[in-house]
């Protein structure tokens, strides 16, 4: 198990159960942060954006790597990214289990991985390094 003591603790100090981490240059992915944050909060949870330096080392990512898609990180250490970030989230929330149920028929998670890669390449970005922004950018 994982300790979040030195890296993150929610608003009011205590230790974040889990912590949904998006790309904070990203508009759409701020205001999918903003919606979800008091969801995620209600459950001990909390977001918290990419570019924080401290994000890359606690799940030990380069900054290219790190921003390929959105990531979720659970106390207990497990690492989540892009469809299965969204899959993962959606375990904690009661009424979004249905997804996760959803994720567990054949070949449902590549339609979810699919899915996921075309919103992502369709976003608006700011950040014209990250892969998803250039990719969106050439089409």
């Amino acid at each position: 198990m994982i300790s979040l003591a030195n890296e993150y603790t929610d608003g009011k100090g205590r230790h974040a159960k889990g912590w949904l981490f998006f790309d904070a240059e990203c508009d759409f992915c701020t205001r999918s942060a903003r919606w979800i944050a008091p969801i995620l909060g209600r459950r001990g949870m909390a977001v918290a954006p990419l570019q924080d330096p401290r994000v890359g080392a606690l799940l030990g990512m380069n900054r290219d790597l790190l921003f390929r898609e959105l990531r979720f990180l659970l106390s207990d250490g497990k690492k989540y990214g892009g469809a299965d970030a969204v899959v993962a989230v959606a375990r904690e929330i009661w009424w979004a289990r249905p997804l996760a149920w959803f994720a567990k028929l054949p070949g449902a998670m590549k339609l979810l991985d699919s899915s996921y890669r075309w919103v992502a390449a369709q976003r608006s970005c700011a950040a014209a390094s990250h892969t998803e922004c250039s990719v969106a950018k050439k089409g």
